[in-house]
């Protein structure tokens, strides 16, 4: 049975579901005499403020496994074998990230994330459901998106669901690391992956006092943050006590129209303001009212300070013609390349460059927070708009 065939009878192969020690036994032994190993997860982040993983999901060797962390299992000698072998994983930097934070896992060999591939060989469409249809012609189903993986017992549904997100990526890898080898794109891949590993073995460095200050508030005045602030910590509140992600208390865009309306329409009752949710009701309803009434009478000293850029990145009278035409360059070198501009550098990455004007390659790396292969590539461009711009400074004086 060729490669493909087999994929096509997913069925036919089946999988072990871990649930009890002499299975785990059994998987951590398959696992020593893997050559690498298809890892991913299922946590319950739609369903609960306190997210966790719920589901371990691997394949090795054609070999099948739903590890299942609220068992009760000890899963030490799972993590640690894990560990030691090399990984396929797609879109695996929320996965490391989850994996570390419930089970302080993290890997110590190689690991090929099949996303980043995809966005390194130019392919539009990088979801994997997409990738397998691409690479396999097999279209596999997507009903299992929004489970809560927390409930038990998981359906058979869901477990076949959740073998479907590795079954394929063993094979997947193969394909893309020939297609990355063609196109001398294999080193690229390589310090991408290393790059987003380490990134999930650090802390999220967002200031736990500023974590109010949600998307889409950018031209709110100080006034209307101090109502959103308010109306962010009551939600936070509540959603710690039920054990729900916030956008299930209250919505980031009800906050805002909510907070709009009430920094409008001082001492007015809510029941006049913005159709609330039918779950605002009893002490949720009670104490939104006491958020609100707080705001309104925030001293001005109280209200918060408006963001501002710090000094090093403030915007510069003399810095939208060199971004512009660094940007055109490197849509340019893109295009050539056949990958997203911004898989290439991002545009905020672009703007700091050109404002800083580095001459090295490793100036390049650090003020834009470039890998080597970006910096490299899009080197010739830094120095051909950085002498273009300044020549043309130079004679306009």
């Amino acid at each position: 049975m060729t490669e493909i065939e087999s994929l096509n009878t997913p069925d036919s192969e089946g999988y072990v579901y871990v649930r009890e020690a002499a299975a785990l036994e059994t998987l951590v032994r398959r696992i020593g005499a893997a050559e690498r190993v298809a890892v991913d997860t299922e946590a319950d982040s739609l369903h609960n403020y306190f997210e966790k993983v719920c589901l371990v999901q691997l394949s090795l060797g054609g070999e099948h496994y739903l590890v299942d962390p609220l068992s009760g299992l000890d899963l030490t000698g799972f993590l640690e074998a894990l560990a030691e072998k090399p990984l396929i994983l797609h879109g695996g930097d929320y996965d490391l990230r989850m994996m570390r934070a419930s089970m302080a896992f993290r890997p110590r060999r190689e690991v090929f994330d099949t996303m980043i591939a995809a966005q390194l060989l130019g392919i539009e469409q990088i979801g994997l459901a997409a990738l397998i249809e691409r690479f396999f012609d097999i279209t596999i189903g997507k009903e299992g998106q929004k489970s809560d993986w927390s409930r038990r017992p998981l359906s058979e549904e869901q477990l076949r669901y959740a073998v479907n997100d590795t079954r394929f990526l063993e094979p997947l890898a193969e394909r893309m690391r020939g297609e990355l080898r063609e196109r001398g794109r294999v080193d690229w891949h390589r310090e991408s992956c290393r790059a987003m590993v380490e990134s999930t073995g650090r802390d999220n460095s967002r200031d736990p006092e500023e974590a109010w200050r949600i998307k889409g508030t950018g031209r709110l005045t100080r006034r209307q943050l101090a109502y959103l602030r308010e109306l962010w910590r009551w939600r936070d509140m509540h959603a710690r006590r039920a054990n729900l992600p916030p956008f299930k208390i209250f919505g980031n865009q009800q906050i805002l129209d909510l907070l709009q309306w009430a920094e409008s329409h001082p001492g007015v009752p809510l029941q006049q303001g913005p159709k609330l949710p039918r779950n605002i009701v009893g002490s949720r309803l009670s104490t939104l009212e006491e958020a609100v009434a707080r705001a309104a009478g925030m001293a001005q000293t109280q209200w918060p300070e408006l963001r501002r850029f710090d000094r090093s990145d403030a915007p510069r009278t003399d810095c939208k013609e060199p971004i512009d035409a660094l940007r055109g360059e490197c849509a340019r070198i893109a295009k050539e390349l056949e990958i997203a501009p911004s898989t290439l550098a991002p545009r905020a990455a672009l703007e700091a460059i050109a404002r800083s004007r580095p001459r090295t390659l490793e100036e390049i790396m650090e003020s834009g927070g470039l890998l080597r292969w970006q910096a490299e590539l899009v080197q010739g461009a830094v120095e051909k708009t950085s002498h273009s711009t300044q020549g043309e400074s130079a004679s306009r004086k």
